[in-house]
């Protein structure tokens, strides 16, 4: 058994497909489908099921699937561990973020710490929040950037952001004249919401309006604050959104409204404790919570 046999593995099962997997690695098809049937031939069972559509792995598969992940793990770790004990001003990060998050914050911050340490890479992903969470617990980040709270048995926090939750309503809402409306009052209204894969989803779900004694009227789901914002200045519902996407809609059609009690929404690095931080990622730590987001 081959390392590269499992990293074409992994490849065929993160896009389902030996096609794409093989377009990914930049090597032919047949080549990715040989190396997978010799990883299965080794092993004496069936990995992946192949059809037309998609390609599913086994019960099998999963089980190798973990384990390879596994050992990409440790071998990263590994890499990064040699590279630290060189002393070398150079290195490379993998880091998970949310698409709201890294429009409104990180392009700026980005650039700067490229310019201060430009012999380090960022290599950037964008996950809802509750994914990327779920990345960084399995590996596949060494940072994640998320809305809190978290499990913080898990994950070592690092605050960067604080900021208050918005109501956006349409100018003729019957809301739109108050300077203030409290959550329990919104339990009648149709929201525009945050997809399953967003934090926000949960956290405003749970904590605020189930807490709050209803659960929300919602009329469509979405990944992107400006589409949720238009569909509100279309009259179609209403939505929360944070302070500093508020500042950025222009849209007249808009009234932008405090809730009470107040509904903050907290920014963090992640990382996963027990689990090696390179010198890179403590370096674009420490530069991040420096940087007044």
């Amino acid at each position: 058994m081959e390392l590269r046999q499992l990293n074409l593995f992994m490849e065929a099962a993160k896009h389902k497909s030996i096609t794409k997997a093989a377009e990914s690695v930049h090597i032919s098809q047949p080549a990715l489908s040989k190396s997978i049937m010799a990883l299965e031939e080794e092993l004496g069972m069936t990995l992946i099921i192949r059809s037309n559509k998609a390609t599913n792995l086994t019960d099998a598969g999963n089980v190798v699937l973990e384990y390879a992940q596994k050992i990409s793990g440790l071998l990263d770790e590994m890499t990064k561990t040699l590279n630290d004990m060189t002393d070398l001003k150079r290195g490379e990060i993998n880091i998970g973020l949310p698409p709201f998050i890294g429009s409104l914050f990180f392009p700026k911050v980005m650039a700067k710490f490229h310019q201060a340490f430009p012999n380090i890479k960022l290599n950037i992903t964008e996950y809802g929040g509750a994914r990327v969470v779920k990345s960084v617990e399995e590996g596949e980040f060494e940072l994640g950037v998320t809305v809190l709270p978290i499990d913080e048995q898990e994950f070592r926090v690092y605050p960067i952001v604080e900021e208050e939750l918005m109501l956006v309503v349409h100018k003729d809402h019957h809301f739109a004249a108050r300077k203030q409306v409290e959550i329990k009052e919104l339990a009648d209204e149709e929201f525009i919401f945050y997809h399953e894969e967003f934090s926000l989803n949960q956290i405003l779900r749970n904590q605020f309006f189930i807490s709050g004694g209803f659960e929300p009227k919602i009329l469509f789901k979405s990944t992107q604050w400006d589409l949720m914002s238009e569909m509100v200045a279309a009259n179609l519902g209403i939505t929360i959104l944070p302070q500093s996407i508020c500042n950025r809609l222009l849209n007249k059609e808009l009234k932008i409204i405090t809730l009470r009690p107040a509904t903050l929404w907290r920014l963090a690095v992640i990382t996963k404790k027990d689990r090696y931080i390179s010198n890179a990622g403590r370096t674009f730590i420490d530069f991040i919570l420096k940087e007044s987001l």
